[in-house]
């Protein structure tokens, strides 16, 4: 503090004299070269003093002593290791940093969550509400709290959590960020014992970094059975025509909830094929909609682009029901997998495969989307009748 201080008198000091410097102009001709010589007296005094000592300086606020080290590396092991789920977030719920609590809590590992909207996570009906309570407490309108839902099932004793957002003013951060702490609305509260309680989430994590999940060593082999089964499926097809039909009733069920198969048809247009899903009037609405009121369709039939959408948040990217309601929210999609039906020819796509698997599963990986994507491979060969 002293070393700032003396600095600041020293860069007043330093003021004082250029303002008096900034009369050379108008002193006589004769006066002029003494003015112009401490002028640069005073920029080299600023090039070799001044600016160096701003560095050593600003340096120093930055890398602080043996004490602020030690202090960050305890603040920093705290916040992971607190038994509560704890985000840090900004005005528009990304999450700037989160503990792995609160990534078993959300479904997600802490370092795939960094960067993404938290909102992602959260119920389709709850993120409006959560979004603007967060942008209200960032704009320094106070503390908030409420209560919301993840998606599919009930996990950890219920799907409630209760929130608590308060506002951070960092030193080195240009405005505020929210932290947000969530604790479960039911049991499994603080202060009750049990495998709900966040205590017991932290312990999951620390098992689950010790051993690898037994389930990813069999996914290979599920994928295999998988492509064995549309490959025979396909093979036992008598037309093409029953192409659409056969694949999606070998993906439907253990693969996706919802199989949907577009067609393309002479003049640039689409035709829903196939649809296999829970039955219901919204099976019914989706098997009478225009394929094209689907953008990750579109996109594949024209460009060949596969889409790929973990906790999509646009409702309208499925289109709307007969009611006017999002098929998106009503199905409660957690991901969403569109590939092209294209040969590899270089030809244009006859169609489209999409997948849709609910809140409750997992979602799809990269690992599957280059599995569907040999899948569409072979429904469009055998469309084409090879």
């Amino acid at each position: 503090m002293a070393q700032a201080e003396e600095f600041g008198t020293e860069l007043a000091d330093f003021r004082r004299r250029v303002e008096e410097l900034r009369s050379a102009p108008a002193l006589p001709e004769a006066d002029r070269l003494p003015a112009l010589e401490a002028a640069l007296l005073e920029l080299r005094h600023a090039a070799e003093v001044l600016w160096p000592r701003y560095q050593e300086l600003a340096a120093e606020r930055h890398r602080g002593g043996p004490e602020e080290h030690h202090e960050h590396r305890l603040l920093r092991d705290l916040f992971q290791r607190l038994p509560v789920a704890v985000a840090l977030l900004d005005r528009d719920t990304v999450v700037r940093r989160c503990n792995p609590a609160a990534g078993q809590v959300l479904g997600m590992r802490a370092g795939y969550a960094t960067g993404r909207a938290l909102t992602g996570s959260l119920a389709h009906g709850c993120r409006g509400a959560f979004r603007s309570q967060v942008a209200a407490v960032a704009r320094g309108e106070g503390d908030r709290g409420l209560t919301v839902r993840l998606p599919g099932p009930p996990r950890h004793g219920g799907t409630a959590l209760r929130t608590t957002l308060t506002a951070l003013r960092p030193p080195h951060e240009p405005g505020a960020i929210v932290l947000a702490v969530f604790q479960p609305a039911g049991p499994g509260a603080p202060g009750e014992t049990g495998p709900a309680g966040p205590v017991a989430a932290v312990a999951a994590v620390e098992r689950e970094e010790r051993r690898p999940d037994p389930s990813e060593a069999a996914r290979g082999a599920e994928l295999m059975d998988l492509l064995d089964g549309t490959t025979t499926a396909l093979l036992g097809a008598d037309s093409p025509k029953e192409v659409p039909q056969r694949v999606a009733e070998a993906l439907y069920g253990r693969f996706a909830d919802w199989v949907v198969v577009d067609a393309a048809v002479p003049g640039g247009a689409l035709r829903r094929a196939a649809v296999l899903a829970p039955a219901g009037r919204l099976r019914d609405a989706v098997a009478g909609q225009d394929p094209s009121s689907w953008p990750p369709v579109v996109d594949a039939v024209r460009h060949g682009g596969t889409t790929l959408r973990v906790r999509p948040e646009d409702p309208g990217l499925l289109g709307q029901d007969g009611a006017g309601a999002p098929v998106l929210v009503r199905a409660e999609v957690g991901s969403l997998l569109c590939v092209p039906l294209s040969d590899g020819a270089g030809g244009p796509a006859l169609g489209a495969l999409t997948l849709l698997r609910t809140s409750g599963r997992r979602a799809f990986g990269l690992a599957e989307t280059g599995a569907v994507e040999r899948i569409a491979r072979h429904v469009a060969l055998a469309l084409r009748g090879l």
